[in-house]
């Protein structure tokens, strides 16, 4: 039997779905943790389970017992702002020899956990409901493998560095690693109150429960790398302190933005996790404002993934696009260094912290190996700016901007034809540097590689974009002969665009141009992409809209990523027929751009369909491609990030795009304008409020009602001078 041989070195290997072991995410900075359904941690399934802390997992097992059995899980949830995971458990029927001491149902045991500050706290609450006293003996099993995320992930190790002697006094343990990278890192388990017996790999509670007595024990786990011996003890801090701090955070974190409410319940419901979600992806990260790709895999600072997050999330709160601006403009390339693919003026692809990234063994530690990321910096920067008029900020950042416009003159056209290209200098980088990164994911009609370098048909979008959006920036700016020369850049790329990448047979647009320059002639959901940027001629956009809109490419519950026919064409792949929710919005976008906006309803009713079917309502970072089938939902992808944060903003954009918000200047720059450009709500919505809008240094309200041909706008209440204008 052939060998099967993975090219894809960064591929997530999976022996098991994550569909069928149904966990929940919690997430606080640079710590998330992954739990099963009854808040235990255990090495099953895809094994992601488990406590990280800056790419490395410090817990890789905490299992509840009650008299050496599982419990029987009555039921489990996270909060909806995301600070909290409860869990309900009962004793199963419990034997002692062949006597049956404990009925199942007779103990209740709630179970909660939050993350705070590098930490995970855990509480029990025990309550005997049996009319007679009972013994229970109450086990956590722990153990901590030290795997970093890559590891886990699937990536194998020659060698690795050594456990530690474990430390302990009468109420903690420490369990410590000491990495090839000279870096010791400790698990310090704390329980309150002392326990029994507490061993290397459990804590145990003796208990003599009196009829309708209730007990509660606290663990708290702190992950502390290169802290050896472990802290100073100190007083074990109290579960509701922490609690209540966790949710202070929240609430404060969510007030930055507007609030949104509509007609309907459930969208409420898509719209509240989305908003929660991002704001735990966000919340105590050291790069302030910054959003964190997602979670179990991407738990770390992607540039594309946090400036698109931050686009589609812009009307809502633009604090986030400052800070995604800030922290990569700090971290933009000042010189060459082909190991990490990186250049001047080039903006992060991503950045890792742990044992692989500190010994090289992975290329991401700090990584460059994305030809768009720079560009969309340069695109989110002009559309803070139509947001905000912050042009403070954005005078400190204009340098970045030039970088970031030098590059792709000087690095990012590498044959000198007009066109971006990419292809990678590191050997252990990434051979495809578009969003769509897999490594069979660029290809010709006939299914054979495109070799490179590689020009993207969205990636022009995206330099056409910049390009614009830099000229508004220069002229707000007072730089005038720059604006002129960008718009004329963006003119000409716009007019050479359209002859090299238009397909008149298929409808649509090449996904890219080859080495040779040939097109591959397949149809993708790039070109909606396409249509986002604004670099498509209208009468191709009109086209590229149908075919984007046919059975082939939609399935029901969004555009694929392939159309089904072509080559590749595989609905369970990741990006060569899946569904990506953010795509799905920046398509939404772009078909709203050149009026089409029943199609960009289409897209929101989709998505909010196949949000009911998804875990908390929450979108995943994709699914399946297959068609939509009656009374049936969506196929989930075995191993797709959830929370992922350009999937949780996408609803927003969706949104946006629907209602043609937008943000524009005026001759008085201390009165601007909020734009509603031909509204349009989908059937399933009849109203929607927008509650404390900042529009520059003023607040509005508004209310929208869907009628049979339009959507009245309505300003309930103005705070400051703000112009309000409706195109209908």
């Amino acid at each position: 039997m052939e060998t099967i041989r993975i090219e894809d070195r960064w591929y997530v290997l999976a022996t098991s779905s994550r569909t069928d072991d149904r966990t929940w995410v919690l997430k606080n900075g640079e710590t998330f943790a992954v739990f099963d359904r009854f808040g235990d941690i255990q090495p099953i399934g895809t094994g992601e389970q488990g406590l990280y802390h800056q790419g490395t997992r410090f817990l890789s097992q905490l299992e509840l017992r009650l008299n050496g059995q599982r419990p029987m899980l009555l039921g489990s949830s996270v909060k909806q702002d995301n600070s909290l995971l409860t869990v309900d458990v009962t004793t199963p029927d419990l034997y002692v020899a062949e006597q049956l001491e404990v009925l199942k149902g007779t103990v209740h045991v709630f179970r909660a956990a939050l993350l705070s500050e590098s930490a995970c706290h855990q509480r029990l609450r025990i309550v005997n409901y049996c009319q007679r006293r009972i013994a229970l003996q109450v086990t956590l099993l722990f153990a901590a493998d030290y795997a970093d995320i890559f590891e886990v992930r699937g990536v194998r190790r020659a060698r690795r560095g050594d456990d530690l002697s474990p430390m302990h006094t009468e109420d903690r343990m420490v369990l410590a690693y000491r990495g090839l990278d000279g870096i010791t890192r400790s698990t310090e388990i704390a329980c309150s109150p002392a326990p029994t017996h507490l061993t290397a790999d459990r804590i145990e509670y003796a208990l003599q429960l009196e009829p309708h007595e209730t007990v509660e024990l606290n663990a708290s786990i702190a992950c502390e790398p290169n802290v050896r011996p472990p802290r100073a003890p100190s007083a074990h801090v109290h579960f509701a302190t922490v609690r209540e701090s966790a949710e202070k955070a929240v609430q404060e974190a969510r007030a930055r933005g507007c609030a949104v409410e509509t007609s309907n319940a459930q969208f409420n419901d898509c719209l509240q996790r989305a908003s929660a979600d991002l704001v735990m992806l966000t919340a105590g990260n050291p790069e302030t404002a910054y959003p964190y790709a997602g979670v179990p895999w991407y738990s770390t600072p992607f540039g594309r993934d946090g400036i698109l997050t931050a686009l589609e999330y812009l009307w809502v709160d633009p604090s986030m696009a400052r800070g995604v601006l800030s922290y990569l403009a700090s971290t933009q390339a000042r010189e060459e260094a082909p190991e990490q693919d990186a250049e001047p003026g080039k903006v992060l692809h991503e950045t890792r912290k742990g044992e692989l990234a500190a010994l090289g063994e992975i290329p991401f530690g700090r990584y460059y190996g994305t030809v768009d990321a720079t560009p969309l910096f340069v695109v989110l920067a002009g559309a803070y700016h139509r947001r905000t008029g912050d042009l403070e900020f954005l005078r400190g950042l204009w340098p970045n901007v030039e970088r970031a416009l030098a590059w792709i003159e000087e690095y990012g056209d590498l044959d000198g034809d007009g066109f971006v290209e990419y292809q990678r200098k590191s050997a252990k980088g990434l051979a495809q540097q578009g969003w769509k990164d897999s490594e069979d994911s660029v290809f010709h009609q006939d299914g054979s590689a495109a070799e490179g370098p590689i020009a993207l048909a969205e990636v022009q979008g995206y330099v056409y974009k910049a390009k614009v959006r830099a000229a508004d920036l220069a002229h707000a700016l007072g730089h005038t002969a720059r604006a002129v020369a960008l718009r004329s850049e963006a003119l000409q790329l716009r007019t050479q665009f359209d002859h090299a990448f238009w397909c008149e047979d298929l409808g649509t647009f090449a996904l890219a141009l080859d080495g040779a320059k040939r097109p591959c002639r397949v149809r993708t959901s790039n070109a909606g992409q396409v249509l986002w940027s604004g670099i498509a001629h209208p009468e191709h956009a009109e086209r590229a809209g149908k075919t984007l809109l046919e059975p082939a490419s939609f399935s029901g519950w969004g555009v694929r990523t392939l159309a089904k026919g072509e080559a590749r064409y595989n609905p369970m792949s990741y990006h060569n027929g899946s569904i990506w929710p953010h795509d799905n919005a920046l398509i939404a976008m772009g078909l709203a751009r050149y009026g089409f906006k029943d199609k960009t309803q289409r897209l929101l009713g989709a998505l909010f369909d196949a949000s009911m079917f998804m875990d908390l309502h929450r979108l995943p970072e994709l699914f399946c491609g297959f068609a939509r089938r009656p009374n049936e939902g969506p196929t989930l992808y075995p191993v797709a990030c959830s929370p992922q944060a350009w999937a949780s903003a996408s609803v927003f954009y969706l949104l946006q795009a629907c209602l043609g918000l937008s943000f524009r200047p005026t001759p008085n720059p201390d009165r601007p304008r909020l734009y509603f450009d031909h509204p349009r709500l989908p059937a399933f919505l009849n109203r929607v409020e927008i509650r404390r809008l900042r529009v520059g240094n003023a607040t509005v309200d508004i209310d929208l009602q869907r009628h049979a041909r339009d959507v009245g706008v309505n300003v309930l209440r103005k705070d400051g001078d703000v112009e309000v204008s409706v195109t209908l």
